[in-house]
């Protein structure tokens, strides 16, 4: 078992940790969890706020996608690009568009609500910011719905924390999980 800066709970631990915490069990079998239920009130703060997207959210599921695996390539974070590979996946986004990502400008498959949702993730990770020409297009392509917007915002400066806390604290992926996929390919720096 590889370590992280803060050593991963057993399996078993982790899982009384969630239990305690309010975190679902199945969140314990994750090493960002195992790590994270070092701090059981943090973990619960942070699984409520990213399961609300996931499972409840108002920003369309395949552009959220996009997003994470968009900030997942900027910040060269692997756990974060192989963990929403699977999800993405999951979700019927094709491996074409996802490592369209890695240059969206250029992917032929994106129309103008993926194109809006990946320049608003580089103004993010770039300036701290949407930028207002940005926000216009997102305005264009996703409609004017508060909660859509507000979700993207939300979305992108998320899993953007998630990548600096699994980057600063070292998160390995899982046991016999296969890095960068689908080629192992990260990116160039």
């Amino acid at each position: 078992m590889t370590e992280a800066r803060v050593p991963r709970l057993p399996v078993e631990e982790a899982k009384a940790a969630a239990d305690q915490a309010g975190v679902p069990d199945y969140m314990a079998e994750l090493s960002i969890f195992q790590v994270l239920l070092n701090h059981p009130t943090l973990a619960r703060a942070l699984n409520d706020l990213l399961a609300t997207m996931l499972w409840h959210g108002a920003l369309d599921p395949r552009l959220r996608e996009l997003v994470i695996m968009r900030i997942g390539w900027l910040t060269a974070c692997d756990y974060e690009w192989t963990q929403h590979w699977r999800v993405a996946c999951g979700l019927g986004v094709s491996a074409e568009d996802l490592l369209g990502v890695r240059d969206w400008s250029s992917h032929d498959g994106f129309g103008g609500p993926e194109r809006a949702v990946l320049a608003a993730t580089d103004d993010v990770v770039r300036d701290g910011a949407v930028s207002a020409q940005t926000w216009a297009a997102c305005e264009r392509e996703l409609g004017t719905d508060s909660a859509v917007l507000i979700e993207l915002v939300t979305a992108i400066g998320g899993w953007r924390m998630i990548a600096s806390i699994l980057h600063s604290l070292e998160v390995p992926l899982e046991d016999g999980v296969a890095s960068w996929p689908p080629e192992g390919q990260p990116p160039s720096r």
